[in-house]
């Protein structure tokens, strides 16, 4: 057996897995998204190289070895199959003078191969009653029953083909050393002929896509070239072999047995399912006569632009005419005067079958791309194969690959593109902190001196003024003073932890106690006098872990955010709800006032990004706190109308003791 005659272009293979779906006999393995073929399971039927709309499927070319190597021997005879009339539909009497003047000494008819043939089909019938018999001109087919069905080897018809035939023919009536180049549209007859069993009658296999490039490598123009004839032995009615039921038009069978006895099956699809009828010991009929193309004149190299019966039509119209031309008598004479030419062959068995998986390992396979339960298998057919299960089998047979099945990969994608969404966040998140920190760590360094300075003269004030002057009442707002600026340098402090990236000062403390109080202080300021405060509290657990000080100035900062918005409105609500799930605390601040344009929302939280009156803000209360809200793990959204409100949503978890500021 040869190895490599059609192989993969692995460069133009993009994916697409149409060889995969159409190999008959699974031989394509998927290779890091290249679909390669496995040789040594390889039928060279063809119909990847057919089906492969980027031509990344090569059939091994013969070109080089018949020009270089053959021809130049001399006394080299070409035999071309019928089916040239469809490949070289304006041109069938130029094609003699074309290969002659390529060096070929005589050019001769297959077909008369295939009337040497069909005369030993009705002994062979006759001889083999008990059993089917299968035809064997086409190569493709015993080369798939002998890898794939071995049990039916001995159904085979063990009948050479035409083209070996011919070649016998040749070289015992002319020249036993003289050379024979077949010219067909057939891949497979590559490796037949080679075939241990006949090798040595075929010297080189040209496809008709070959000849053509032969031609244009050469300049030879078929149109300025005069019609000749074939060289004799002229054929008859194997002409038509390359038509469905040519074999059987050829042959002295009855057409009584032709009615009930006989099987005609062309086709990939069809020859798989008479394949396994026959297998199962389902059909009864004395010959199968089954071509893998629809007929030879849809081969995998025709190279035709002429529709399925057009090509049917002018291989008609080239056979009437020329069996006209036949002398009858003559015809019949050289097939008796070689009737004992050995035409007879044998088949051999070698199973390329792998074993079935386990079922074990169907299922396990099917969890790799989500298929857990039967409804979850799609059976679309895009990763080649017709099912989940089929696809799952070939996997486990070494024949497929990870990445092939399309929704699992479309699944994959969508899970990576929010994964991406996420890690892009995170690093926005990141580069906004850093910006914080950056912002914190200037505060700090610009204020803890004068806040320092602020508290050392208040504190030297009040005792100073308790000595000289017990009776003015100044202790109380001295003491004030103190204590603000305390809180200050509190904040400053916390601003520089943050900086450094230090831990939260974590204790547990009632979230919706923290609210009211803050509340409470702004329902004092007169200034928000005219705008209604309202708390839903729906908590069942109150209590949470967190940096109480922390958390305070986040929610002061977001509840300013929404009383200074409603100054202006008509409806002069702020609602504040309250509640929990088994993670979170969750707190909405929603106000009815002036909204955020839409292009400003993701701003909010870059430091000194402000749209308040100069004087009004400093563009950093919500920076800050969203530094604060990410320190505890939270999350912090938000939802905006112009000219009619916006919601604040802040996450806080339950429980943070021993987190780290991250």
């Amino acid at each position: 057996m040869n190895a490599g005659i059609i192989s993969t272009i692995e460069d133009r293979c993009k994916r697409c897995y149409s060889c995969v779906r159409e190999c008959p006999a699974k031989a394509i393995k998927v290779v890091n998204g290249q679909a390669v073929v496995i040789s040594d399971r390889c039928i060279q039927c063809g119909h990847c190289v057919k089906v492969c709309s980027q031509n990344a499927k090569a059939i091994q070319s013969d070109i080089d070895k018949v020009l270089y190597d053959i021809l130049p021997t001399g006394n080299v005879i070409a035999i071309i199959a019928p089916a040239f009339a469809a490949s070289f539909p304006n041109h069938w009497n130029k094609i003699p003078t074309a290969l002659r003047n390529l060096g070929f000494s005589k050019v001769c008819e297959t077909a008369f191969g295939a009337d040497l043939v069909s005369q030993k089909y009705a002994e062979y019938i006759e001889q083999n009653s008990d059993k089917t018999i299968i035809s064997s001109p086409c190569p493709a087919i015993y080369n798939f029953i002998e890898k794939y069905y071995t049990e039916l080897v001995p159904n085979l018809a063990e009948i050479v083909s035409p083209m070996i035939a011919m070649g016998k023919y040749l070289k015992k009536n002319f020249d036993n050393d003289c050379k024979v180049v077949f010219i067909g549209p057939c891949a497979a007859k590559k490796q037949e002929a080679i075939d241990p069993e006949v090798e040595g009658c075929i010297d080189a296999v040209l496809t008709f896509s070959e000849l053509k490039k032969i031609f244009n490598l050469v300049h030879i123009d078929l149109e300025e070239l005069e019609d000749t004839e074939f060289d004799a032995p002229h054929a008859f009615l194997g002409k038509s072999y390359p038509i469905s039921g040519g074999l059987l038009k050829s042959s002295n069978i009855s057409n009584d047995v032709l009615a009930k006895d006989i099987l005609i099956v062309e086709g990939k699809q069809s020859v798989v399912d008479i394949i396994n009828e026959i297998d199962d010991k389902k059909i009864n009929a004395k010959l199968v006569d089954i071509l893998f193309c629809k007929g030879c004149i849809n081969g995998p190299a025709i190279e035709s632009d002429l529709n399925f019966y057009s090509r049917r039509e002018k291989v008609i119209d080239f056979t009437l005419r020329d069996i006209k031309n036949v002398d009858k008598n003559v015809w019949k004479s050289e097939i008796y005067n070689n009737r004992d030419l050995d035409l007879r062959r044998k088949f051999t068995p070698e199973n390329k079958r792998r074993p079935m998986p386990s079922e074990e390992k169907i299922l396990e396979i099917l969890a790799r791309t989500n298929k857990i339960t039967k409804t979850d298998e799609l059976n679309c057919g895009a990763c080649g194969y017709q099912t989940c299960r089929e696809y799952a089998v070939a996997f486990a047979k070494g024949l497929a690959e990870d990445d092939m099945c399309l929704p699992y990969l479309i699944d994959k994608l969508e899970s990576a593109n929010i994964e991406l969404e996420s890690t892009q966040e995170q690093l926005q998140s990141a580069e906004k902190l850093a910006s914080i920190g950056q912002l914190a760590a200037g505060i700090a360094h610009e204020l803890n001196n004068p806040l320092g300075t602020i508290i050392l003269f208040s504190s030297i004030l009040k005792r100073e003024s308790k000595k000289r002057c017990d009776e003015l009442n100044s202790d109380e707002d001295l003491s004030l003073i103190i204590e603000e600026a305390n809180r200050c340098k509190n904040i400053v402090s916390n601003l520089l932890n943050f900086a450094r990236q230090g831990k939260l000062k974590i204790s547990t403390f009632n979230i919706s106690k923290a609210i009211e109080t803050i509340i409470n202080t702004k329902k004092i300021d007169s200034s928000f006098n005219d705008i209604s405060i309202n708390i839903n509290d729906k908590t069942s657990i109150e209590i949470i872990e967190g940096d109480k000080d922390q958390i305070k100035q986040v929610l002061i900062n977001i509840l300013n955010n929404a009383l200074e918005s409603v100054e202006e409105s008509d409806i002069k609500n702020v609602n504040i709800n309250i509640k929990n799930d088994d993670e979170y605390v969750i707190i909405d601040i929603i106000d009815t006032g002036c909204g955020i344009d839409p292009e400003n929302i993701k701003k909010l939280y870059t430091p000194f990004f402000t749209t308040k009156k100069i004087g009004k803000g400093t563009g950093l209360g919500l920076a800050i706190s969203y530094g604060i809200i990410k320190m505890h793990k939270g999350h912090i959204s938000v939802k905006s109308q112009k000219g009619v409100g916006t919601a604040f949503t802040l996450k806080f978890p339950l429980h943070l003791a021993s987190q780290q500021i991250m």
